[in-house]
């Protein structure tokens, strides 16, 4: 069975008392300061936010698993987004660029929650945006290959030669 506070800060003052000669006010001051020191060392344990921080602790090791399905967790703060935006990592100094970098995605990694980015790519199909950029970025390249194949001429009137005269000698 665990032992409580009290009796764990008494044990404490007991095992020092052993060692150094001390006097009753001494002891007990010993006692209050030892059972003190140990409440704050139980509330730190007992926190809520520990758990949190040794959450945060292994998405940092594996970044990757910060992107749920239906939130992504900051990992600066811990915080969780459907999307971090520019306007969240601002906070933070970065940019999302700078924030895949640091946290090893890739460039092409979408910061955003997985459901969000299925609801987008489903949206997206369904209009046809594939295949309208496929076509644009076609009609793109055709006149750029024109003008290799042909240069293009200038239609304004043809430059005049430049005449030198030169002054006979007299």
């Amino acid at each position: 069975m665990a032992k409580s506070l009290t009796q764990m800060a008494a044990d404490i003052v007991s095992a020092q008392a052993s060692h150094v000669t001390m006097s009753a006010d001494e002891m007990d001051a010993a006692i209050k300061k030892v059972f003190e020191t140990l409440s704050y060392i139980k509330g730190l344990e007992d926190r809520p936010g520990e758990a949190v921080d040794d959450e945060l602790a292994k998405l940092r090791a594996n970044p990757m698993k910060s992107i749920k399905r239906n939130h992504v967790v900051n990992l600066e703060d811990g915080s969780k987004y459907k999307q971090l935006t520019a306007k969240t990592l601002a906070k933070f100094d970065l940019t999302a660029k700078e924030y895949r970098k640091k946290w090893g995605f890739s460039a092409r990694q979408p910061l955003s929650a997985k459901s969000l980015s299925a609801k987008r790519r489903k949206s997206a199909k369904a209009l046809g945006l594939a295949e309208k950029l496929a076509a644009a970025r076609k009609a793109k390249r055709k006149p750029a290959v024109k003008k290799k194949a042909a240069p293009a001429r200038n239609k304004a009137a043809p430059k005049k030669k430049r005449v030198v005269r030169r002054k006979k000698k007299a």
